[in-house]
């Protein structure tokens, strides 16, 4: 069995184990738990290049005008199933409001591992916290991730959210009161 790295003699090795630590000593091999054997291949070009793809785009005002919002609905449907992540645009959210939240994301990854565990993935929590996935055969993505609900409001994880540092918290908040639809109305 191979010897364990300091991370991992810290922090036990769990959903919220840290990648970006990881690779803070030097790798020599990857460990075993990120590596997917089974992990698809680009499809190759005539040229053996793998295909140019542009990233999708959803349109809110599209989706919530009525013209055109069942196209632009499968369009999201679709996209979400084969891609997993796009870009929105037309969401009513100010530049300045996003480049605030993207400049405080940034200040979260760049914490002491300790003070990101403090948000780490807890048992029961489902994927909310900090950490890493888990996936299907016990492998990992090779990346760390942090994700919350934040709406509505009632499913929010006490641990998460008001705990977030403030400078985190209030461009958050405001970035969550700027999008142009209202999802208190789709509560379950």
């Amino acid at each position: 069995m191979a010897a364990k790295s300091k991370v991992e003699e810290q922090f036990s090795f769990s959903c919220s184990f840290s990648v970006q630590e990881l690779v803070k000593e030097p790798v020599k091999t990857i460990p075993q738990r990120y590596v997917r054997l089974d992990h698809r291949q680009p499809v190759s070009t005539a040229h053996g290049a793998p295909p140019t793809q542009m990233l999708p785009i959803i349109d809110m005002n599209q989706l919530l005008s009525g013209k055109d919002s069942d196209l632009e609905l499968q369009k999201l449907h679709s996209t979400c199933k084969d891609w997993g992540f796009f870009q929105l645009v037309n969401h009513g959210v100010d530049s300045w409001i996003l480049e605030k939240v993207k400049q405080e994301v940034e200040g979260f990854y760049k914490l002491p591992l300790e003070e990101k565990m403090k948000f780490k993935t807890r048992e029961g929590d489902g994927l909310e916290g900090y950490g890493t996935t888990e996936r299907d055969g016990g492998k990992f993505d090779w990346s760390d991730r942090f994700f919350m609900t934040t709406n509505p409001i009632h499913k929010r994880m006490p641990h998460l959210f008001p705990e977030l540092p403030s400078s985190f918290r209030f461009p958050a908040l405001s970035f969550f009161s700027s999008l142009i639809f209202d999802s208190t109305n789709n509560q379950e």
